[in-house]
């Protein structure tokens, strides 16, 4: 399968109250719709996928929605396959992680910047540098050297 479109609906940001005692964070993702979608680019059926993104800050203290759709490219096969199993509300398919690391990798960006302007935690943690101790060098050699 082939991602070939993402499109955001709706942003939703809100922030409710100030931050006070214990914070928890829950961010969230659910395909809401798939359906066919004709495209004119390519003689293959085309699926289009309905998401929504969100972030909670608990005790109600912020929310972030993202509402969007993929369009994705597949064989007719694959795709009467995944359409088959939507209608049953069944979205086990192995193409799922890859349609929810893409979503997560555009939204969560998304979601970081809104973050910083709401002035709210971050919902997933950045990488910290921590100073090393210093090593004893026996042999006098710079820290840097190799040899």
């Amino acid at each position: 399968m082939k991602i070939i479109g993402f499109s955001i609906k709706k942003i939703s940001a809100e922030r409710k109250s100030d931050i006070k005692g214990k914070l928890e964070i829950k961010s969230g993702l659910n395909i809401d719709d798939i359906s066919k979608d004709e495209i004119s680019i390519s003689d293959k059926p085309a699926l289009k996928f309905d998401f929504t993104f969100s972030v909670d800050y608990n005790p109600d203290i912020a929310k972030i929605e993202i509402k969007g759709t993929i369009i994705a490219l597949d064989e007719k096969e694959e795709n009467k396959e995944i359409l088959k199993n939507w209608k049953k509300k069944k979205f086990d398919h192995p193409v799922k992680l890859l349609l929810f690391n893409f979503i997560m990798d555009k939204c969560n960006l998304k979601s970081i910047q809104l973050e910083e302007e709401l002035g709210i935690p971050f919902h997933i943690p950045f990488p910290k540098l921590a100073a090393q101790k210093p090593q004893d060098n026996q042999n006098n050699n710079p820290a840097n050297y190799a040899g």
